[in-house]
């Protein structure tokens, strides 16, 4: 098999040699890949968000939040700072949560 491979590739053009070795590396390289999750790449979850009180929020009129409640205590999420992170960790009311946008 090793003997047939070097006689077809001695035998062949310069052209189909560099198209062998460029798929080659395109198979190697979707291989790799298909093993990596590069979601995890692309989206950071907050680990640890940092909350003020409702008094202390200075945001526009038209900016839009998420709002979750979980009986007593309530959250309100800035769409602009899920938009780059799209994930967060929470608790509220003792129950963990997983908000995403």
């Amino acid at each position: 098999m090793a003997l047939l491979a070097w006689r077809l590739w001695t035998a062949s053009s310069k052209l189909l040699r560099a198209s062998l070795v460029l798929a080659l590396l395109l198979a190697a390289a979707s291989a790799v890949m298909s093993r990596q999750n590069y979601f995890e790449w692309m989206f950071n979850p907050i680990a640890a968000a940092g909350f003020i009180p409702a008094a202390d929020a200075h945001l526009s009129d038209k900016e839009m939040v998420m709002a979750v409640r979980i009986g007593p205590q309530a959250r309100a999420y800035p769409i602009l700072q899920m938009a780059y992170h799209h994930i967060l960790n929470d608790t509220v009311n003792g129950e963990p949560i997983v908000v995403t946008y």
